[in-house]
């Protein structure tokens, strides 16, 4: 699918179709969206920007080469957005290509920043007067939701803090949430890193218009607080999990503490019902009817006598 935004009078017209770009002088053109685009929709594009559009394989590299270039025609930008499910983030990968006034976007799924600007461009056109400023509204758009993802797992850290607080009952699963928490923070805080590094690449580059860094310059001020927050999430987090973790341990010490007492308290009765079970005669106890009684005397005596010496010593 293909959409091409640009002014004709005025207005921002919108159209569907590659076969346009005939018809469309390249100056009016202030965005091209290309959504999972066909080999047509993608080679005349690339014929009308005078450039070749990476692949999905190429837009993928972690490199900072792959994720930033330009070269005399245009401006290449990587980067990646989070998309939130119901458990964990996916991360869906989006190349930018900025050619003269034109930006060009190529991505593989629907994007809510992408959604907001097709909007906003209809609504005010007259705010966007060229493809740079689309771009920065996508950056600022994107990491406002960013924004929500690292405040939404703040709100979820707190309310996990709350239930150990409350002493609700800590089971397996309850770590495994925990730890897909931490996956998800450290996926939000390697997304905002990298648009960091592309946003700052934007801003060494000698193409870029002068006249937008101030807004640059914001946005990596808003990142910076955002990485600072996550890293305190992060640290939450790993605190959350000692506590947890320190929960289960006393739990299970308690268990081996009774379990233990238990087996001392035993083992007194149990040696003297051994001593008396020996098939042996014993000269001060006969085959009387007290003898049984003598001997469970005995047992119940050296129990209490356990009892005692663990009760005296606050050894439970």
């Amino acid at each position: 699918m293909i959409e091409i935004f640009y002014k004709k009078d005025g207005q921002m017209m919108v159209s569907q179709s590659e076969t346009d770009f005939a018809t469309i002088p390249y100056e009016d053109v202030i965005w091209i969206d290309l959504f999972s685009p066909s080999g047509d929709e993608k080679r005349a594009t690339e014929h009308f920007l005078g450039t070749t559009i990476q692949n999905r394989a190429q837009a993928e590299e972690i490199e900072i080469s792959s994720r930033f270039s330009e070269t005399d025609q245009a401006i290449f930008a990587n980067t990646s957005f989070l998309i939130p499910g119901p458990e964990e983030y996916n991360e869906e990968t989006v190349s930018f290509i900025l050619s003269g006034n034109i930006l060009t976007t190529l991505r593989e799924c629907p994007l809510r920043s992408f959604t907001d600007l097709q909007r906003r461009l209809l609504v005010f056109p007259k705010m966007y007067d060229s493809g740079h400023v689309a771009f920065l509204s996508i950056l600022e758009q994107r990491i406002d939701l960013d924004a929500d993802m690292v405040e939404l797992v703040s709100k979820e850290i707190s309310q996990y803090n709350k239930k150990v607080s409350l002493g609700e009952d800590i089971s397996e699963e309850f770590l495994i949430d925990i730890n897909q928490l931490q996956d998800n923070t450290m996926l939000i805080r390697e997304n905002i890193v990298d648009k960091q590094r592309v946003i700052s690449s934007i801003l060494k580059s000698s193409r870029y218009p002068k006249e937008y860094q101030p807004r640059l310059n914001v946005l990596l001020k808003d990142i910076s607080s955002l990485i600072n927050h996550t890293n305190f999430s992060f640290e939450r987090l790993e605190y959350l999990q000692n506590t947890v973790l320190g929960i289960i341990n006393l739990d299970q010490n308690k268990i081996m503490k009774v379990f233990t007492l238990v087996s001392l308290m035993l083992m007194p009765p149990t040696l003297i019902a051994s001593f008396f079970g020996m098939n042996v005669s014993f000269g001060w106890i006969g085959v009387s009817g007290w003898s049984w009684i003598i001997v469970l005397a005995l047992m119940a005596i050296s129990t209490m006598m356990i009892f005692w010496i663990f009760k005296k010593r606050n050894m439970f």
